[in-house]
């Protein structure tokens, strides 16, 4: 029994998200899981990510680890892997790891990237991967509003679970905002997100660059630690996860 790392990349716009859920077949996880278990001939698989993505929420390098009997080398485990998942889903990297290392506990750091695009015409080959915008907001404003974002600060008005029990602090150490061309891209750096926080503050931050928040509001809405302040959550599609720090 070797416990394994594996770098994972997926498109995640026919999935119903990372987690395993009773009686839907399509999730990432469920897909990765099944593949193992037909190649160790065993039902006892956990595959364990570093992050739950929504449905519809896409991952350049997801990090996961799973327990394994297997005589199989590492790089006979990806080739397997490959040949027998979607082509939505691809294994990148299989690496022997420590027995007590865990994608999510020992995470230090999660960098996620939301991908706009506005203008006359249609991201008709990016559509699945972008979320398209009505008019092109401000992005002068929506950096200045991202600063009172970053540092160590209670997230909960950015939380979509409105009934979370644990803790809802996190730090946020960088945000970046960048624009080319008709793109419009949102970086986000922390060590860990809430559930949909990451679309939610791309909502908020869209709102401060349509002119329907100010800027300097957002030192409110975070204090406030209600949901009902901050704006809406972005859509899925234009959500990758672009690296986990160990």
């Amino acid at each position: 029994m070797r416990n394994y790392k594996f770098i994972i990349s997926y498109d995640g716009t026919r999935f119903y998200g990372w987690e395993r859920q009773p009686g839907k077949d399509m999730t990432i996880q469920g897909k990765l899981e099944e593949v193992l278990k037909k190649m160790t001939g065993t039902t006892d698989i956990n595959l364990i990510g570093a992050g739950r993505t929504d449905a519809g929420v896409h991952a350049r390098a997801m990090t996961a680890n799973c327990v394994l009997d297997t005589n199989m080398t590492e790089s006979e485990i990806q080739e397997y892997m490959n040949r027998y998942l979607p082509d939505d889903i691809s294994v990148n990297e299989v690496r022997i790891c420590a027995d007590r290392f865990h994608a999510r506990y020992n995470a230090i750091g999660k960098t996620y990237r939301y991908t706009c695009w506005y203008g006359a015409s249609k991201p008709v080959f990016d559509r699945k991967y972008v979320t398209v915008l009505e008019k092109k907001p401000d992005v002068d404003e929506m950096q200045k509003a991202s600063e009172y974002l970053i540092g160590t600060h209670d997230f909960k008005s950015f939380c979509g679970n409105t009934k979370m029990k644990k803790s809802t602090v996190r730090c946020v150490d960088n945000i970046k905002i960048e624009e080319s061309g008709n793109y419009i891209r949102f970086y986000f750096h922390g060590n860990g997100f809430l559930q949909n926080m990451v679309r939610i503050l791309t909502g908020t931050l869209l709102e401060v660059g349509y002119g329907n928040i100010k800027a300097d509001d957002m030192k409110d809405i975070l204090e406030a630690c209600d949901r009902q302040r901050s704006g809406p959550t972005a859509r899925p599609e234009g959500l990758c996860m672009m690296k986990v720090d160990y």
